[in-house]
């Protein structure tokens, strides 16, 4: 035993003086428990950010600093708010330079698979990919699973990309929250492709189509999906289609589902003007598809910026993002007024006991708020 490891451990009075190594028993003496406290306070405690921090951090795309700036963004407080705003202000100016690409599809459509294999190719191709997963949350206890970085292994040990997984907090088509202003933040930080991945069921579909430049649904064949979804009326939505898993035994399949798909496209409305939504296979499994999906985008893009339409789109999704935040405050300001909170009980009562229509309640409840 080294002099150095002597004095850290003994052998207690009832070991046989006479024992060897073989006899095992050493006791290790003790920590002094103020000093290890003391360490772990200074080595745990993160440095507190202002707001130029925040704005250097992001535009250096420092990774830390740009999740940090995303944590404080999805703050439900009213002073890491504020300060977020301020951040974003100072931001705003290297925004819109990236591709948002939306993607949906239903469970088992392999859209992390895809998002990987795609994610991967552009990283290839020398562009800076961040992926904002939105993963549900229980409404029952509110939390969420938030295992996208664990599918998605190998994209997430690129230096150039960024995965992101965000609970959907229970808001309306499972959409985070804040999702715009994560956009914005991860544009500043350089990244040149975001891809928003969905929950896949209710109205996220149609909640994130206001948010991104081009919507792809990703479907499987043999799934009943293809019917499903032209019943769902989801592909209206879509300025692609991809029939994933296009591979094996199932090829034929896909390939049935792509023609399938192709006629239904006939008698619908284009997602966007100028551009007529076609169906492809791909296999995320084997990456075949994917080179022929990333031209379509850039075909996509270079038409829709040519007719205007590209722009004109961004324009409205920020009215629209202006509206829907107008109408989160008053709803927020409603519900969080001192009358309406005394009041809101008892004329609940009311109505459960047959004496008010819903109607004259939520009048009574709006007259007392204005």
């Amino acid at each position: 035993m080294s002099s150095s490891n002597k004095h850290k451990s003994y052998k207690p009075d009832w070991v046989p003086k006479n024992a060897g190594a073989e006899f095992a028993v050493k006791v290790v003496k003790g920590v002094d428990k103020e000093k290890v406290k003391h360490e772990t306070k200074k080595f745990s405690k993160r440095r507190n950010l202002d707001i130029q921090d925040y704005v250097n951090g992001v535009l250096e795309n420092d990774r830390t600093i740009l999740a940090r700036t995303i944590t404080l963004i999805e703050s439900n407080s009213s002073s890491h708010n504020e300060i977020a705003q301020k951040v974003l202000k100072k931001l705003l100016p290297n925004t819109g330079k990236s591709l948002r690409i939306g993607i949906t599809g239903f469970p088992g459509a392999g859209k992390s698979s895809f998002i990987e294999t795609f994610g991967l190719f552009l990283i290839n191709l020398g562009y800076k990919v961040a992926v904002l997963a939105i993963d549900p949350s229980s409404t029952i206890t509110k939390g969420s699973i938030l295992g996208d970085k664990t599918r998605m292994e190998k994209l997430s040990r690129e230096k150039n990309s960024f995965i992101r997984p965000s609970p959907s907090s229970g808001t309306l088509g499972g959409v985070a929250r804040k999702t715009r202003e994560t956009m914005l933040v991860c544009e500043a930080a350089g990244y040149d492709v975001i891809l928003v991945e969905t929950v896949g069921v209710g109205q996220s579909e149609t909640t994130v189509r206001s948010m991104v430049d081009f919507f792809l649904l990703i479907m499987i064949s043999g799934a009943g999906d293809e019917l499903q979804g032209i019943k769902k009326g989801v592909i209206e939505l879509a300025d692609s289609i991809l029939i994933n898993k296009a591979d094996g035994d199932n090829k034929a399949k896909a390939m049935l589902a792509k023609s399938e798909f192709s006629m239904a496209l006939h008698y619908l409305h284009p997602a966007t003007m100028g551009w007529k939504t076609q169906a492809d296979v791909c296999s995320a499994l084997k990456g075949e598809g994917i080179k022929e999906f990333w031209n379509t985008v850039q075909k996509f893009k270079d038409i829709t910026i040519g007719n205007g339409i590209f722009s004109e789109r961004r324009n409205s999704q920020n009215i629209s993002w202006m509206l829907s935040m107008i109408e989160e405050k008053l709803l927020a300001d409603f519900y969080n007024n001192k009358i309406i909170k005394s009041e809101l009980d008892k004329v609940t009562e009311r109505v459960l006991k047959g004496n008010l229509l819903p109607t004259e309640a939520s009048e009574l409840l709006l007259k007392l708020f204005n």
